[in-house]
């Protein structure tokens, strides 16, 4: 992307509304100063189609200055936009920046959409405190597990104050003053603080969907952690560029090199210091700007005072050349521009190396390292800094639709305020003036009163009220522009849903959401609290895709499906205190599976006679394992036609209904292949539920002859306590029969990484904060499925048998 390309297009303006043309000439002398090749449709043919299509003549014809300047960005934004939804592959993000309105371009290029993520612990809130703090949002800091029962502002709850961790994603916004060139530039900052936790995984997800850029924070003594490997899977699955933030600089052991190296090997993304520590532990002091090589030190009671200085302390001058010179060769490998300067033996700019940074961070292939800590409130104004420098604005970052009118196929959103409105609702929040709609705004903009479309739906909804979200407050607005991240009440919709404002027929695409893997039996203590339980529930539902609720079939006990304990945990002590129901919880239920080691043949016939028209159908072929243990497979091979196209069809569907409720206990069925290759039907007896029928039956004898087997829940599970519980936590895990992969130690902590049974890891919290005087900490992520061990085999299999006896009797 070329660096210029921002400047340009506001120069590229001046020129062209101070153009006085005859219509097509100026066009044609418009496309050619855009660099825009003929292929790109920005003919002129094309800018005044376009024009056309929105009920106006294309505007650069008309002239110049004022209204016609103001008409002709819209024509050309227009132009963008049919290109966006034809090819959106052939229009390059450059181009979409080059045709922004100036005064977009100059609005757009001072917004930053960023996340802040990490594992648990990492110090998120502590960071997001007190960048609420130096951007002036809050008058004064408090700690997340401080003592002045106030408790950190994005903590809003109160089991989260409690607690000392983060439950929920808060969003917020501030204003941060950079000066640049001599120069105060004010920057307009969305942030959302993410939990770390895996249980609120989602929580991340959601959030890293919508957003354009992310700080990623490290502990300076653990480095990369099991939840900062997932959090990096989250923002490749989304594609968000990073900063990394090497936070806890004054603790004992820390050490920046490690997490540095730990991201270039362990997360695999080049990674390079941009600043060298003055001091550690107990003696840190400030940074050192490597770019600039100038120190950088906090003053005053809270570190609000930057102070900067020419002179590196003596005992790291050599280090800072080192690593500088470390920083520009990590840069050429991935960066051209710096490549040719470094070959060359030229040593670059500042200006080129910050520019050399923001493309390689903006296109995926580096991310920087700042240090510093947040408790200890020193450098969190140069992460700012960078925040501004090197993270994307909205228009940088591109972000594709699905037409549904052209049977979905993918058009490339255009941040431009002019077009046609295209938004997201990617959280949902329960208040006390109805539900919260949290919407991220792609194209076009966002009016109080205005009627949007819900794509999902086709319902038009009128919105009422417009907010920006500071953690629980919120300060009304009456429009928001693309780009921006807010708020709208009486809004009625899910997770994930599009809106538009009909003259669009897109979609986006939604979230990626992990499947459950605990489950609990749930009811209220008191009948009266039914009413209550219901709307709780209903209410969990909708503000979190992960918490799962369904009515068991056969034993009509209301079950919750969740992330982990905690995360089930935390919803019933929140139907406790926000709904006042007392509820009663029985034993979780793991997601066993059912598979089949073998092949087995089958030849049943379904025969009923009962007067009239009967019953019948007879299915013959084999069962046997799947490729992959994920699939079930049909497939029929029938010659002949002895079985009919549409008791096929019947066949199929009898072999997924049998799948969903296996034979052994009733589980889902796993790696299971069905093939049916011969069979018989009656002229008068034989209809679509026969077979299905039929099929059914034959599964389950041949599933039962096939060596049946359960399959349990493997858990990647990551424990990290101090060094002297090492014996005691291998202790716990060889108990449970786990199977230790790897094993980190360091300077005061160890991390151990295990694949666990998640039978096995009910209650271990309790027991890992027994054996580790309330030190240890883990966390756990579904793995794979595995065979269970034949002794649990058994018993699950006879408490299932006693269990449907009982039933039947």
């Amino acid at each position: 992307m070329r660096v210029q390309s921002l400047a340009r297009a506001q120069s590229l303006a001046t020129n062209c509304v101070n153009c006085v043309g005859n219509g097509t000439r100026n066009i044609s002398r418009f496309a050619a100063q855009a660099r825009i090749p003929a292929r790109c449709a920005f003919s002129t043919a094309a800018i005044q189609r376009s024009g056309t299509t929105h009920g106006r003549r294309s505007s650069i014809a008309l002239g110049h200055g004022g209204v016609y300047g103001h008409r002709r960005w819209q024509s050309a934004a227009a132009a963008v936009l049919e290109k966006a939804t034809a090819d959106p592959a052939e229009l390059a993000q450059e181009t979409i920046i080059e045709h922004l309105d100036p005064v977009e371009a100059a609005r757009l290029s001072r917004v930053r959409n960023i996340g802040i993520a990490a594992h648990i612990d990492s110090g998120k809130t502590t960071a997001t405190e007190r960048v609420l703090f130096y951007t002036g949002r809050i008058k004064s800091i408090h700690e997340v597990r401080g003592k002045d029962a106030v408790g950190a502002k994005m903590d809003s709850m109160d089991l989260e104050r409690e607690k000392g961790i983060t439950i929920q994603s808060a969003a917020t916004f501030c204003d941060w003053v950079k000066r640049e060139n001599g120069v105060d530039e004010k920057y307009h900052i969305n942030l959302i603080d993410t939990p770390g936790h895996i249980d609120f995984t989602i929580e991340v997800e959601r959030a890293l969907r919508v957003l354009d850029g992310a700080v990623m924070i490290l502990c300076a003594v653990s480095g990369v952690q099991s939840q900062t490997i997932t959090v990096d899977r989250q923002m490749r699955r989304y594609n968000v560029p990073r900063l990394s933030f090497v936070n806890k600089m004054d603790r004992m052991g820390a050490n920046p090199w490690k997490a540095v190296d730990q991201i270039n090997q362990k997360l695999r993304i080049p990674a390079a210091a941009i600043q060298v520590p003055i001091g550690r532990e107990d003696h840190f002091q400030g940074v050192v700007d490597l770019i600039r090589m100038k120190a950088i030190y906090n003053e005053g009671d809270k570190g609000e005072t930057i102070v900067e200085k020419d002179e590196i302390p003596a005992d790291i001058v050599e280090l800072c050349k080192e690593k500088r010179q470390k920083l520009i060769e990590t840069l050429a490998d991935v960066d051209d521009e710096i490549a040719e300067l470094f070959l060359d033996e030229q040593e670059p700019t500042q200006e080129q190396i910050k520019a050399a940074i923001r493309r390689a961070t903006i296109s995926l292939k580096f991310t920087p390292v700042m240090m510093g800590s947040a408790l200890a409130d020193k450098s969190v104004q140069p992460m700012l800094d960078a925040v501004c420098d090197y993270l994307p604005n909205p228009s940088e970052v591109e972000n594709l639709a699905l037409d549904r009118r052209r049977k979905e196929a993918p058009v490339k959103l255009v941040s431009y305020n002019s077009l046609p409105f295209v938004g997201l609702a990617f959280k949902l929040e329960e208040s006390n003036f109805g539900q919260l709609t949290y919407i991220r705004v792609y194209q076009g903009s966002l009016k109080k009163g205005m009627n949007v479309i819900n794509a999902r739906s086709d319902k038009k909804v009128k919105i009422p009220k417009i907010v920006r979200m500071h953690s629980n407050e919120m300060e009304e607005v009456q429009e928001i522009g693309a780009g921006e991240i807010c708020a709208v009440f009486g809004v009625d919709c899910a997770s994930g849903d599009t809106f538009t404002d009909g003259a669009l027929g897109y979609t986006m695409t939604s979230m990626f959401v992990p499947e459950p893997v605990i489950s609990l039996s749930i009811k209220p203590k008191n009948t009266k609290d039914t009413p209550n339980f219901s709307k709780a529930m209903n209410r969990f539902q909708r503000e979190d895709p992960t918490f799962r609720v369904h009515v068991d079939p056969e034993s009509q006990e209301t079950v919750i499906s969740g992330m982990g304990e905690l995360h089930l945990d935390i919803y019933v002590e929140r139907m406790r205190r926000e709904y006042r129901v007392d509820c009663i919880t029985g034993q979780p239920q793991v997601a066993y599976r059912e598979t089949i080691t073998q092949r087995a043949n089958f030849d049943h016939t379904l025969k009923k006679q009962t007067g009239g028209s009967g019953d019948f159908a007879r299915v013959v072929g084999w069962m046997e394992p799947a490729e992959a243990l994920a699939d079930n497979q049909f497939e029929q091979q029938i010659s002949g036609g002895t079985i009919s196209e549409k008791f096929l069809f019947a066949c199929e569907k009898g072999f997924k209904a049998s799948c969903i409720n296996g034979p052994l206990l009733g589980h889902k069925v796993l790696g299971a292949s069905m093939i049916i290759n011969d069979g018989a039907t009656h002229a008068v007896d034989s209809s679509e539920m026969a077979f299905k029928n039929a099929t059914q039956q034959a599964f389950r004898k041949a599933f039962m002859a096939a060596n049946p087997q359960v399959l349990e829940p493997l858990m990647k599970t990551s424990i990290t306590a101090p060094n002297e519980f090492q014996g005691n936590i291998v202790g716990l895990l060889n108990k449970r029969n786990a199977v230790i992969n790897d094993t980190e130690i360091g300077p005061e902590d160890f991390t151990l990484y295990a694949d666990c049974s998640l039978n096995s890891m009910f209650g271990f919290s309790s027991q890992l904060r027994a054996a580790t005087q309330g030190k240890g900490e883990f966390s756990m992520e579904f793995s794979h499925y595995s065979p269970a061990p034949p002794q649990l085999q058994r018993e699950l299999i006879t408490k299932y048998e006693k269990e449907q006896k009982a039933r039947n009797e």
